[in-house]
């Protein structure tokens, strides 16, 4: 896939497409670092993402342990219905965050984020976390074989789960790592996402884009305000611009998206048309909410063992019976009103 030629006109409306108002301090923005090809950012919140395993402890390990579709229904490429070992592509912004916390919010899909998993390293100081933060207070790049067992030292505990991997890999050489590493477990891939939402919707995205960075809570200007301009809807305290959040850094983040992605959504594209055991769809749209039927809809067709969690089931059902009661509320009254006329 080369890269598109209008990417390169968003540095010339850079200075134009920002608000006026829209413009944060340099120094009410954390920093952020980068990890091999992942980002390690000071920045943690991500609206409505729950259930991620990295909230347990760090495994310590050594270092020295040495057919295509796009949605809803064309194409080939199969799965035998089984466990869902998912990863998901799409331009920044495009709504990955989104679409996966609610994948993780309904279904009993367990969330790994690759980030996360590395700062836990970090924090619990295992041989990885030790090496990873020389290499990343040096402004290194962590190598590709530390950050897959940074991966795996969680996926191999997931076996007979249904999982969602955020954050890796991000590029063709790290794809082909963690797809020989899944095989010789025995848990080989079965689902690839490639998300398709064009660029000028996802710059306007990030131009309206701010967030509360104590909380993670991200407001939008276009469709999801703060209640007073400017300040958080809970605490009152002023909104910040997330330093990635502008047309011209966006930009770039597109090229290098690219430049590394293209490839690994082929190398996907490729190795599904030839493996039944795995799939990936194309899902087209301008908004998660044009996304979501298309990305649930994959998901219940292909992987049926992927069951709502008890609690959804609980809502559903007492939503149900609400409404049977309101319909019979409604036809008693009715009947009432006919024989009383």
């Amino acid at each position: 896939m080369s890269v598109p030629g209008p990417i390169f006109a968003l540095r010339a409306q850079a200075a134009h497409v920002l608000r006026p108002n829209a413009k944060a301090s340099s120094s009410s923005v954390l920093p952020a670092r980068f990890v091999g090809r992942t980002r390690l950012s000071t920045y943690t919140g991500r609206r409505n993402i729950s259930q991620s395993v990295a909230t347990q402890k760090a495994i310590p390990f050594s270092l020295n342990t040495g057919r295509a579709e796009t949605a809803p229904a064309s194409g080939h490429g199969h799965s035998d219905g089984k466990f869902l070992r998912m990863i998901m592509f799409g331009k920044p912004g495009a709504g990955k965050g989104t679409l996966s916390a609610r994948l993780v919010k309904k279904y009993e899909i367990v969330s790994l984020s690759t980030g996360d998993l590395l700062r836990q390293h970090i924090a619990e100081k295992t041989e990885v976390g030790l090496l990873a933060e020389q290499i990343v207070a040096s402004g290194g790049l962590l190598p590709d074989d530390i950050m897959l067992k940074v991966v795996t030292s969680k996926l191999d505990m997931l076996h007979n789960k249904h999982w969602l991997l955020d954050g890796f890999p991000r590029t063709l050489g790290q794809g082909e790592m963690l797809d020989g590493h899944l095989s010789r477990q025995g848990t080989p891939m079965s689902l690839v996402i490639n998300l398709d939402v064009p660029d000028d919707v996802i710059l306007g995205r990030i131009s309206d884009r701010w967030v509360h960075l104590p909380s993670g809570r991200v407001y939008n200007l276009s469709y999801n305000p703060p209640k007073v301009a400017g300040h958080d809807d809970e605490t009152g305290e002023p909104l910040t611009k997330r330093p990635d959040d502008n047309p011209e850094i966006f930009a770039r983040r597109l090229e290098q998206f690219y430049a590394s992605t293209s490839p690994l959504v082929a190398y996907y594209s490729a190795k599904a048309a030839n493996d039944r055991s795995m799939k990936l769809a194309t899902l087209s749209g301008r908004t998660s909410d044009e996304i979501w039927p298309q990305l649930e809809g994959v998901i219940q067709a292909h992987f049926p063992s992927v069951k709502e969690r008890s609690e959804v089931k609980r809502r559903t059902s007492l939503s149900d019976a609400i409404l049977a009661r309101q319909e019979q509320d409604l036809r008693e009254n009715t009947k009432a009103s006919l024989t009383n006329a």
